[in-house]
């Protein structure tokens, strides 16, 4: 039975590599029973030849990154790929300095269908770490804050997560009674409870990468906007907004920017009869 915890990860946090990634952003991406080709390829990468460990990946990123010098916006990077035996067979591992954009959504289902696949990632130095777990085309769990999950059946990993070291109670809420835990590194050792594969430096470092240029994703259709805010001690502020609710508050306060300008003034009319007041309107005259 694998026990692996938090504490067996302790190495993140003396490791550049590990730095790297967290100043860059990262996805680690576990695949299970499908070929690196066949990833990258579901990942409409274009091949891009291959590199001989993380500092061939690096390599090879940044001199794209180089070249997309005259575009900030630009998106796309380069991911690499190898196979890795875990739990029930190979797996893939996709590692990627892509600021935590991660593999799209729809992508990692399909490639999950029949299997398993488990993600997670760090945007570059801002405080969001994300983690997935897909089984059989299906988003099973997704957490920041592992106290406050989602997915369809965001409890399901409640007994591992207690025992890889995530302060919860046996409900899945936060235990403030609990001992601190580094949450990456928990993360790590719950990705290895699902997948069987220990992820070292070393493995990433000696591992020949099939590397392939990621393309910049279109920008999907918004419907909404979600505030959802949990802060250290568990508490959250959760606001839900349809993108009918701000397209009327645009339009109200657009209104009410060109409205026209109404200037009132007490000027008797005629100038003698002080009774009447202004309407709005400059008066003159008799």
């Amino acid at each position: 039975m694998n026990l692996v915890t938090a504490h067996d990860y302790a190495w993140i946090r003396t490791s550049p590599l590990f730095r790297h990634a967290m100043e860059s952003g990262y996805t680690l991406t576990l695949i299970q029973g499908r070929s690196p080709h066949e990833v990258l390829r579901a990942m409409e990468a274009e091949p891009n030849g291959t590199g001989d460990g993380t500092a061939g990946l690096i390599e090879a990123d940044e001199a794209h990154r180089a070249e997309a010098d005259d575009d900030p916006w630009d998106e796309s990077y380069v991911a690499g790929a190898f196979s890795a035996p875990g739990e029930r067979g190979d797996w893939t591992l996709v590692l990627g300095f892509d600021g935590g954009l991660g593999i799209e959504g729809a992508c990692v289902e399909t490639l999950s269908r029949g299997g398993r696949a488990v993600a997670h990632s760090s945007n570059g130095g801002k405080p969001i770490h994300l983690f997935h777990w897909f089984e059989d085309g299906e988003l099973r769990t997704t957490f920041e804050v592992p106290s406050v999950r989602d997915g369809n059946s965001p409890d399901e990993l409640v007994p591992l997560l207690r025992d890889v070291g995530f302060p919860l109670t046996p409900q899945g809420e936060h235990d403030e009674s609990a001992p601190a835990v580094d949450r990456k590194a928990a993360v790590l050792a719950l990705a290895e409870r699902l997948t069987g594969i220990r992820v070292t430096e070393s493995l990433l470092q000696d591992a020949t990468y099939e590397l392939g240029l990621v393309p910049e994703q279109p920008a999907e259709e918004w419907t909404g906007l979600v505030i959802d805010i949990t802060d250290a001690h568990g508490s959250r502020l959760y606001k839900e907004w349809t993108y009918e609710d701000i397209a009327a508050a645009s339009d109200r306060a657009r209104a009410e920017a060109n409205a026209p300008v109404v200037i009132t003034h007490d000027e008797p009319r005629g100038g003698t009869d002080r009774s009447e007041r202004g309407t709005g309107e400059w008066r003159t005259g008799p």
